[in-house]
């Protein structure tokens, strides 16, 4: 593969002083480089395949880092790292010590603002230019969005507000890659996009309306027939509502065609809003014809693609619960499954074939979903909410105030609970136990491996009230899963190892490393299963009968499990020396799970090294 030009650029710079003819050249060589890198490191591909044209196009009109780009998620943003300087760091892209899969203020001035999570793009970049405006700076700041994340009501939220906003520099890029580059998005529409992007039409349109003003009859029936007009070969009329001038939609893929709208509209004043379609996968025909099964891939060879392993692979959590969602609703009629967007992610494919009245994707709506769920509950539905850990906290008010408050029988899987590795801190469900406990009416089970989460998913099911049930990213230990929809006693824990002097208290899936070091200490080992409701009654016996106690999460320990356990024996007027593992006061970086686990002492070394330093030393 060849990256003769691309070897030669090192920032924007160095690609503004190349010829705009050498650009699909850069453009080629880019693709190929995002493709040959992220098959040696895994990470996200189709998305960034598909970003190509526009990473370059971007960076060659505009003068970043001066004017502020800001890549929506995130997860698109390789070759925007690749042109600014991190070509070299990509053998290390989601590593531990390397460079992280999503923008990153701390490590470079070219990530304007830091993002993960969807939809926060515009929000940002309108706060930017508001302060740009009132600073006398002139620059321009630019939000590059999906159309998935445009379906996250705070989109609007920021549109509703950047349309009434004065003087300001804001452009609004939403790269769509949802549909097909169809002939209306062809010569036809580059000519109305330069047309509608140019000073001409500009300048056209505002003269025409100090004209009309005077006349406002006559002004109202211009700027319908403008819409209408417009609404002919785009989408616009919502956008021009809001406040904004729409452009497009325009070939994302087309260098010809971006370069000199963008140009264009760097120009124009107020709120811009441009329309490319892309193409997931671009240039690569397994990620064109499977963009999904090659939206974060794992490690491959490109010229096979992604191969099923010779051995079949552990049984994941997320697997877990996909087959459970389904055995419950073949037996329970009432349930309905919920997702914002994460069909695939929350193993909900099998669910929606064979229920599929009774599946639903709300979209990148996690507030929505929450309360949707809520008034699926008060109508004698039995909603499922599959969500991610760090995903729900988004709807942190529409569970207390929806849910919580009013005791409905809502039942939520948590996924990626805990460290997640290579996404890093922006991914981390680390939070869920501390502000989920402290919610009344709430349910909050920690199930230790793949058979007890089916087991605490039924026993959550059937309470009828608000419920959690939290599981980690990936596989367990490798514990067989008995079919069925057997349940266990709410709120009540089981001892897993009977030792002497001190007992581990154990939230989780921690506990083969809990049980690793108790076999060399001697310890007693409790699966306590619920942290709200907590079995006091036990953890009560686990301090009469030891000296001491350890408790063990792998979640934040400020207001984590330990501090439930602590609480408890203070309430009960018992004195007891507590040990609290769990995770640090600080964020947690990307890397390999068990490094990161052993980095915080949460592998069976760390565990035992914390237990003697505290007790045996």
């Amino acid at each position: 593969m060849s990256t003769d030009l691309l070897n030669r650029i090192h920032s924007p710079a160095d690609l503004k002083g190349l010829d705009r003819r050498s650009l699909k050249q850069v453009a080629d060589e880019l693709r190929g480089f995002v493709l040959q890198s992220v098959s040696r490191t895994g990470g996200h591909l189709s998305s960034n395949l598909g970003t190509v044209e526009l990473t370059v196009a971007l960076h060659y009109v505009y003068d970043t880092p001066h004017d502020r780009i800001i890549w929506d998620v995130g997860h698109q943003s390789y070759p925007h790292k690749i042109l600014t300087g991190r070509k070299e760091q990509m053998s290390g892209l989601r590593q531990f010590g390397g460079i992280s899969g999503f923008p990153k203020r701390s490590e470079s001035e070219y990530d304007a603002f830091g993002t993960a999570h969807s939809s926060t793009s515009i929000s940002a970049a309108l706060g930017m230019a508001v302060a740009s405006r009132n600073a006398g700076v002139s620059r321009q700041h630019i939000a590059v969005i999906g159309d998935g994340a445009m379906t996250a009501g705070m989109v609007f939220e920021a549109m509703n507000n950047a349309g009434v906003t004065p003087d300001i520099n804001l452009l609004v890029i939403l790269n769509d890659n949802d549909m097909s580059i169809s002939p209306p998005v062809g010569a036809l529409n580059r000519y109305f996009a330069r047309l509608m992007s140019g000073q001409f039409y500009a300048t056209a349109k505002n003269m025409g309306r100090a004209v009309l003003q005077h006349v406002p009859p006559v002004l109202e029936l211009a700027r319908r027939f403008e819409e209408h007009a417009k609404g002919m070969v785009t989408p616009a009329t919502l956008f021009e509502e809001m406040g904004f001038n729409y452009v497009g939609p325009i070939d994302g893929h087309d260098l010809d065609a971006l370069i000199p709208t963008l140009q264009n509209m760097r120009a124009l004043k107020g709120p811009q809003f441009l329309h490319v379609v892309t193409k997931k996968g671009q240039g690569y025909k397994l990620a064109e014809a499977d963009p999904v099964l090659y939206h974060g891939p794992g490690k491959f060879d490109p010229a096979v693609g992604i191969q099923k392993p010779a051995a079949a692979p552990k049984t994941t959590f997320t697997q877990v619960f996909g087959s459970w969602l389904c055995d419950m609703a073949a037996h329970d009629p009432r349930l309905t499954g919920v997702t914002p967007a994460m069909r695939e992610g929350s193993g909900m494919v099998e669910f929606e074939k064979r229920f599929p009245k009774r599946y639903f994707d709300v979209g990148i709506a996690e507030q929505h979903a929450v309360t949707f769920a809520a008034g699926l509950a008060c109508e004698g539905q039995k909603p499922v909410l599959a969500i991610y850990s760090t995903f729900l906290q988004r709807g942190y008010d529409q569970l207390i105030h929806d849910v919580a408050l009013q005791d409905l029988d809502v039942t939520f899987a948590l996924d990626r609970a805990g460290l997640v590795g290579a996404d890093g801190a922006t991914h981390a469900g680390n939070y869920d136990i501390a502000f989920l406990r402290c919610i009344p009416n709430m349910v909050v089970a920690t199930p230790s491996d793949e058979n007890e989460t089916r087991l605490l998913l039924s026993t959550c099911y059937q309470h009828p009230g608000p419920a959690s049930v939290r599981y980690p990213r990936g596989s367990g230990a490798g514990t067989p899963v008995a079919p069925g929809l057997d349940t266990v006693p709410l709120g009540r824990g089981i001892i897993r190892r009977q030792g002497k002097d001190l007992a581990v208290l154990v939230f989780g899936t921690l506990l083969p490393a809990a049980l690793k070091a108790a076999e060399v200490l001697d310890l007693t080992v409790v699966d306590m299963r619920f942290v709200k409701p907590l079995d006091v009654a036990l953890v009560r016996q686990m301090a009469a009968e030891h000296r001491g106690l350890i408790t063990l999460e792998e979640g934040a320990m400020m207001g984590g499990a330990g501090s439930a356990v602590t609480e408890a024996l203070n309430a009960a007027g018992v004195l007891c020396p507590v040990l609290q593992l769990g995770l640090p006061d600080r964020f947690i970086d990307h890397g390999e799970q068990g490094a990161l686990l052993a980095g915080v002492g949460l592998d069976a070394a760390g565990i035992e090294r914390s237990i003697r330093a505290r007790f045996l030393s």
